[in-house]
């Protein structure tokens, strides 16, 4: 398994933008999938997006596909999520996960290792 560390939530208003990191502390990465979930309150984790070990292979969930991106950069260990024109419903716990099958998934049952996560907040 590989430790991952989220940082870079925050508080922001709506239509604004936040950067989230993922670092993987057990390096090197190049062999993962990664993935970010969210979790709002009263409600059940949610897959947000994926990187496949390549990095060319991207999914996105259809309620923020246009909005956030998931690059990676295997030389710093690390995976991110930026989000642009962030709206009040993505409001979340945001978590990093890795893949040791290299796929990438919608799926949490597909990852194998998981961040402690980093609060989003959005306000109107």
């Amino acid at each position: 398994q590989v430790q991952l560390i989220e940082s870079g939530g925050g508080l922001v208003q709506t239509g604004g933008s936040l950067r989230l990191s993922c670092a993987a502390a057990s390096g090197p990465i190049y062999r993962y999938a990664f993935g970010w979930f969210r979790q709002a309150p009263g409600k059940g984790r949610e897959f947000v997006a994926a990187i496949d070990r390549s990095g060319a292979g991207t999914i996105y969930a259809n309620s923020v596909n246009g909005r956030f991106a998931i690059p990676r950069d295997n030389p710093t260990n690390m995976v991110y999520l930026k989000m642009d024109s962030l709206r009040t419903e993505d409001t979340a716990v945001y978590y990093c996960a890795a893949d040791n099958r290299g796929l990438g998934s919608r799926s949490q049952g597909s990852y194998d290792s998981w961040g402690a996560g980093t609060q989003v907040t959005v306000s109107s």
